[in-house]
């Protein structure tokens, strides 16, 4: 049984499109961006995954199905 092991995407396909909208949030110092959803009543972020590259944005991008341009706030 390995100690470490990489974790799945379970059950993230899908995210209520009605109440959160995907977005990017980008530190200004460091420049570190994090991918996830922002509520649209309260503006509460939930990170869903470090975005490295252009490859983990287009992952991102597949795993919930976004064709939509995706807002970066910092």
């Amino acid at each position: 049984m390995p100690l470490f092991r990489k974790k799945t995407a379970v059950g993230r396909a899908a995210y209520d499109r009605k109440k959160k909208t995907p977005a990017i949030r980008a530190s200004i110092c460091t420049g570190e961006k994090v991918a996830g959803f922002r509520d649209k009543e309260t503006g509460s972020f939930e990170e869903i995954m470090l975005i490295r590259s252009e490859k983990d944005l287009a992952l991102f991008r597949e795993q919930f199905r976004i064709e939509e341009e995706i807002p970066v706030f910092y």
